[in-house]
């Protein structure tokens, strides 16, 4: 037991997003890219304005009606980007049948490694941070990875919300709350 709470510590840290990962950052975004993800950036516009980017994601006083403040974090393992975190402190109607309180992506060159669990393991002390003590996450119902996560991590399936479909892909969601101790 000893050993794989060791291991968990070494699998990074939660940092503020930086120009020091960015070469990681855009080799990551690349990796989503060539794995069919939609990107909302362009990668030359993100090499060429990088610092751009990082004001825009750190600053929530310009976010259209549709969007919730939310604080992003970036997990870092010996000095490369592995995935990032983002933690809404509120809900809107969206964000309560798909997306809910906390977020999380790894880099697909990443995955299976353990920093799914370890991303969400230290983005719920965040939640609590902004006074969040019932934390809400969802996922695509065949997304086995992110159960294995969310429930891993204390995650307990709402049975009372069972039929919610995801706009965007099509498919049932599973919405889960974790007590944030």
């Amino acid at each position: 037991m000893e050993n794989k709470v060791g291991q968990l510590e070494q699998l990074g840290k939660l940092v503020q997003p930086s120009l020091e990962y960015k070469a990681s950052f855009i080799e990551a975004m690349r990796e989503f890219q060539a794995e069919g993800k939609k990107l909302n950036i362009d990668i030359e516009d993100l090499e060429n304005n990088f610092n751009e980017f990082l004001e825009k994601i750190v600053k929530d006083d310009d976010l259209p009606d549709d969007q919730i403040p939310q604080t992003v974090l970036w997990l870092v393992d010996r000095n490369e980007f592995i995935g990032r975190v983002s933690v809404r402190q509120q809900l809107n109607e969206r964000l309560l049948k798909e997306g809910g309180n906390i977020g999380y992506e790894i880099r697909p060159s990443k995955r299976k490694f353990g920093y799914g669990s370890k991303i969400l393991e230290l983005g719920l002390p965040i939640a609590k941070g902004l006074g969040i003590h019932k934390v809400l996450l969802t996922c695509d119902d065949d997304n086995v990875g992110s159960v294995r996560i969310i429930e891993k991590n204390g995650g307990v399936l709402d049975r009372e919300n069972p039929k919610i479909i995801s706009p965007d892909s099509g498919k049932n969601v599973r919405r889960y709350w974790i007590e944030v101790k």
